[in-house]
């Protein structure tokens, strides 16, 4: 595999390369020394993904935001996995900050797969798969979770109002700022959830979806892992699905009108949000939330 170029997505970003996960490796995991290590190509936004020989992977943060993320996996996906009908990450190895590298980082077993981008083979099939991935996860024993912090997934959408209104000036004539901000009202303006919290994957984009043979075979990158309103874990609706199969994802997952226009906000929210910032950065994003704010301002509200 060519080595990725990296690009620089955040002000304070740290930079890495085969070099240092080389270094790291050896000091602090000499059993795996001598393996290969390969960057992944991804136009994921917080961690840098190396394949280390042909069963783990080396995952490091790029930004100091994302390294609470393995900590929340390594706690809670041995608890979720069994319950849940695709694979989730497993973690083998907590790697410690170093002299040329701030943050902790980790080791997981390699999972297959490409992301949902144009990799699914029937999205009829993957509606149902994914909604009996989201319905097995909201029935998962919420005992002991942390409380949801402000502004976390899962949350009320009011809490984001002043970023996403923010962020659609700031797009100008890039977006139609005024049905965006007609779609954003409509959401708004939903029931709020009043049912017990479950958990929630929160970040259910189709960079978080693998996919082997065709067909959904993974979820990743449970950074967003929190208990709340379930509507959050709708946005594949409009970022992977369309037409006949997102009404099917629709009748499987069981959305009333209420959470579907949640849920149709939170996929607003997400692209919004992320397309000033990665603009000038990040093609993949742009292309991935340019598609889905199509699709939800496409959307009637039902």
């Amino acid at each position: 595999m060519a080595a990725m170029a990296r690009t620089r997505m955040h002000a304070d970003e740290i930079h890495t390369d085969v070099d240092l996960v080389r270094r790291l490796i050896a000091d602090q995991f000499p059993q795996w020394a001598d393996l290969a290590i390969e960057p992944v190509t991804s136009y994921g936004t917080d961690h840098d993904i190396y394949r280390l020989g042909d069963h783990l992977s080396v995952r490091l943060p790029r930004i100091g935001w994302a390294t609470g993320q393995a900590a929340k996996e390594a706690r809670w996906l041995p608890t979720l996995a069994p319950h849940l009908p695709l694979a989730v990450p497993v973690q083998v190895a907590a790697g410690q900050p170093a002299e040329d590298y701030p943050f902790t980082w980790s080791i997981y077993e390699w999972l297959p797969g490409q992301n949902a981008n144009g990799t699914i083979r029937d999205l009829d099939q993957a509606a149902a798969d994914l909604a009996a991935f989201i319905k097995a996860l909201r029935r998962v024993d919420t005992a002991g979770a942390h409380p949801r912090p402000p502004h976390a997934r899962g949350g009320p959408l009011a809490e984001h109002d002043e970023g996403v209104r923010r962020s659609i000036a700031q797009l100008g004539d890039r977006i139609d700022g005024a049905a965006a901000l007609r779609s954003w009202q409509e959401s708004l303006e939903a029931p709020t959830w009043d049912q017990p919290q479950v958990w929630v994957h929160g970040d259910l984009l189709p960079g978080n979806l693998l996919v082997t043979d065709g067909r959904l075979s993974a979820v990743i990158d449970f950074g967003g892992l929190n208990v709340g309103d379930p509507a959050c874990d709708l946005q594949p609706a409009w970022n992977v699905f369309a037409g006949e199969n997102r009404r099917r994802f629709r009748d499987e997952v069981g959305a009333d009108d209420a959470s579907w226009l949640r849920g149709r906000g939170w996929a607003l929210l997400q692209a919004v949000i992320a397309l000033p910032y990665y603009w000038d950065t990040n093609p993949g994003i742009v292309r991935q939330t340019t598609h889905a704010l199509t699709q939800v301002l496409a959307d009637g509200s039902h």
